[in-house]
């Protein structure tokens, strides 16, 4: 077991004695953290480090899936050369986490928080007077549209109303004139058979 960077590690492979503790820290970087296997290879007195993840870990790939070790020792290795192999120790705290943030979240899905059921509940109420307002402002607006037209039909007919009152009273005045001509007419006629009448007597 050996504590690096807060990270505890467990050997696995030691081949030809090439785990050498003091050599790993001198090499190890907070780049292999993020990797669930340390691989450390000798050549030429060096030690080369390489991280691997487990077959299961979501950011596995070809390359870095422990699966591949042996590929990678025959490609990239000396023949025959020494080399280790440590496995990262999860923590117990770690390891606890995952189920008490999932049985969290499953509790979150199902239960609602508060403030959610608070907030749609008032975006329910809102919405519902906004309904009842949509009535009362569409029967305003009818009757505004209402009150123009009934203005237009009233316009007419007054000025209907006008006009024949100003017919009348044309007529009136245009008759006037013929009555009073033919009162002359009748007074004339009148006078002329007294005078007649006062020759014939003579």
């Amino acid at each position: 077991m050996i504590h690096i960077s807060n990270k505890t590690y467990e050997v696995v492979v030691d081949h030809k004695n090439g785990w050498k503790p003091d050599a790993l820290r001198d090499r190890y970087s907070e780049v292999l953290e993020r990797y669930d296997f340390i691989v450390g290879d000798w050549g030429y007195n060096q030690l080369r480090l390489r991280g691997f993840f487990k077959d299961t870990h979501p950011k596995a790939t070809k390359e870095t899936s422990i699966a591949t070790l042996q590929d990678y020792l025959n490609e990239y290795c000396n023949f025959g050369c020494a080399y280790f192999i440590i496995e990262k120790v999860p923590n117990k705290q770690q390891a606890n986490q995952p189920q008490e943030t999932t049985e969290q979240a499953d509790q979150e899905q199902l239960e609602p928080p508060a403030n959610e059921q608070a907030q749609g509940e008032q975006r329910e109420s809102s919405a519902n007077r906004e309904q009842q307002r949509e009535p009362s402002t569409n029967r305003e607006q009818q009757r505004e549209t209402q009150q123009p037209q009934q203005n237009q039909n009233q316009q007419p007919r007054r000025n209907h109303s006008n006009n024949q009152h100003k017919e009348n009273n044309q007529n009136q005045t245009s008759q006037r004139p013929h009555r009073n001509q033919h009162h002359k007419q009748a007074q004339q006629q009148k006078q002329a058979q007294q005078n007649q009448q006062q020759h014939v007597k003579q």
